[in-house]
């Protein structure tokens, strides 16, 4: 597994029964987590006294609870600084577990020895944006909710990186794939965390199972003649590492390289325990 092991800002402490108990920054958050399937006694001080709680509700969605929390705040991770604030179905703006993913990204663009362009598609905040664009690639970041690029520029302010080269697109990521191939355009790097249900914005659906294979086809025509590497991050359960393996293998085996695929998780500070939270497939050229 691929641990996210390098915050100083950030910490899962405990889970139990559902529920995962949080550090961000000085703020204590609980919220629920699918994968936290087992009931051991909540004994850490923290579960009293938490700063928000978001209460899922057996109908679906649910609601937060606050005590003295911000609305918003920040947190830093090495050289990016990250705004926060609760928002709908239990987020906060930021996945932490892919802190793994920004480092082997990062460490690939710094090693390259030549100009990296990066498309990142399903953007969100601007995690993998900001990690790519600080190790000095230039950066497209699309994703289709005008409030995420927003909030996702927030970031590259507070980050330091207001100048850097990096294209804002608000746009459904499938047709601003489609109007690339068809400009011409290349990157050398292709990072994706697409959802596992969606809709366009005029109604196209996307359901992750049916429509993630046929999308890492027409990616990777937007591929350079020597791509850096392609990253493809999934929340869905049924997406085991080892079908990500075998699509990006199947779409891109003409470059050679090579492709691995694991579960991605986070260290739980109270009982050494990992918290399983997804997986990536990774291609790199070697």
């Amino acid at each position: 597994m691929w641990l996210a092991k390098n915050w100083k800002d950030y910490e899962v402490i405990d889970c139990s029964g559902g529920e995962k108990l949080e550090r961000w920054g000085e703020y204590i958050l609980v919220r629920p987590d699918p994968q936290v399937i087992w009931n051991t006694p909540k004994s850490h001080r923290g579960w009293k006294r938490k700063n928000g709680h978001y209460h899922r509700s057996k109908k679906g969605g649910g609601e937060w609870e606050f005590f003295d929390l911000p609305e918003q705040w920040s947190i830093q991770y090495k050289s990016l600084t990250f705004q926060l604030k609760p928002f709908s179905f239990k987020h906060t703006g930021l996945f932490p577990e892919q802190a793994v993913n920004w480092d082997w990204c990062a460490e690939k663009i710094k090693n390259a020895g030549r100009p990296i362009k990066v498309l990142n598609l399903f953007a969100y905040t601007g995690g993998a944006t900001l990690s790519a664009a600080a190790a000095g690639a230039s950066v497209t970041h699309v994703d289709a909710s005008k409030g995420m690029v927003t909030w996702a520029k927030e970031n590259a302010v507070s980050s330091g990186l207001k100048d850097a080269p990096i294209r804002w697109i608000v746009d459904d990521c499938v047709k601003f794939v489609e109007r690339e191939i068809r400009r011409g355009n290349h990157y050398d790097a292709i990072i994706m965390d697409p959802p596992s249900y969606g809709r366009g914005p005029k109604g196209e659906i996307w359901k992750i199972e049916e429509s993630i294979h046929p999308f890492i086809k027409l990616c990777s025509q937007l591929l350079s003649d020597e791509p850096l590497f392609v990253l493809i991050n999934s929340y869905t359960t049924g997406l085991q590492p080892a079908v990500m393996a075998y699509m990006l293998g199947t779409e891109l085996k003409k470059y050679g390289g090579k492709i691995t695929a694991d579960e991605i998780g986070l260290p739980v500070s109270s009982n050494g325990l990992v918290l399983p939270c997804g997986a990536s497939g990774r291609f790199e050229l070697v």
